[in-house]
């Protein structure tokens, strides 16, 4: 399972029509469908206009607006955007990130639309880009009626690149030697941490342990990170979640109420290449009503997070 407090998230930092639920297709030879699309408003609040309606492609196809001179990207990088999304049926606004914070996103991520990582794949930090998906390459024939998607629309994004880089696979520094009474880890490549818990009563407050500290930024509240994590119940040492049972890393927005208090309390301030120990009372968790079937409200809980990237 994905425990929704800490889920929850992919919404807020890769929102929901980011994601995909199913679908591939060839990536799109070079074309002049997009040239219809007007780019207007203003750099806060861009637009985009186009006619005649309903706007469709038969393939992903993406267009520089304007060249940027960064870097080109891989689908090995975490990036940062903002972005205007678009229904190409009726030239709705959706959503838009502009003037709010940008958006995060893991090209490799298995849940990503596909034609996100096909459209962006080469284009240079720094750009403006059209890109439009078909849905083939978006949600498929079920569409989401959520974002207010059919089967048949096309997937219209405005995007400006921010920032690119590259997520480490683990955790990579200097090893923290390790406290008496606090649980052991070991971690085996991509695998999910074992973790074993003392037989004792577990501490009352939030502990942080540095496991391995790490040499890069430190994390700051309100920035989007990339994490792998165990989780395991401090009564029993079962695991509850990990982010390598669901098969990608974790992106989260941290120090602003979109995870557990555990969390934004013990990885604000950390630096990216640690592996942290938290050790979670249920006040700063799931609270009195725990996260059923799995987590009851005195459970305490125990995590082991890798953080691989701000993005």
């Amino acid at each position: 399972m994905r425990l929704s407090r800490l889920r929850i998230v992919s919404v807020a930092v890769i929102p929901l029509v980011f994601l995909a639920a199913c679908g591939s297709g060839k990536t799109a030879a070079k074309t002049n469908a997009l040239d219809i699309i007007k780019v207007g408003g203003t750099a806060t609040a861009p637009t985009l206009t186009f006619n005649p309606k309903p706007f469709s492609v038969k393939v992903t196809t993406t267009k520089v607006v304007t060249a940027g001179k960064g870097v080109a990207l891989t689908k090995a990088n975490a990036i940062t955007f903002n972005y205007v999304l678009v229904n190409g049926k009726d030239g709705k606004q959706v959503e838009s990130s502009f003037g709010k914070q940008a958006a995060g996103m893991d090209l490799s991520s298995s849940s990503l639309l596909p034609g996100l990582s096909k459209g962006l794949t080469g284009q240079k930090v720094g750009s403006r880009l059209l890109v439009a998906i078909p849905p083939v390459d978006a949600f498929g024939s079920q569409g989401n009626a959520q974002a207010g998607f059919g089967p048949t629309d096309t997937v219209l994004f405005l995007i400006d690149l921010v920032s690119a880089s590259t997520p480490l696979a683990t955790a990579t520094g200097a090893a923290v030697p390790h406290k008496a009474g606090l649980p052991t880890v070991t971690v085996d490549g991509a695998k999910a941490a074992q973790v074993t818990v003392p037989k004792t009563a577990p501490p009352t407050t939030l502990v942080v342990q540095p496991l391995i500290k790490g040499t890069g930024p430190v994390v700051q509240a309100g920035q989007n990170i990339k994490v792998n994590y165990t989780g395991v119940l401090w009564k029993d040492g079962k695991k509850f979640d990990a982010s390598a049972d669901h098969g990608s890393s974790f992106d989260t927005q941290i120090g602003a109420g979109k995870v557990i208090t555990g969390w934004d309390k013990g990885l604000v301030g950390q630096t990216v290449g640690s592996r942290v120990l938290l050790i979670v009372p249920p006040a700063d968790g799931y609270g009195a009503k725990g996260s059923p079937p799995l987590i009851g409200p005195k459970d305490t809980l125990v995590f082991v997070v890798d953080i691989l990237a701000i993005v």
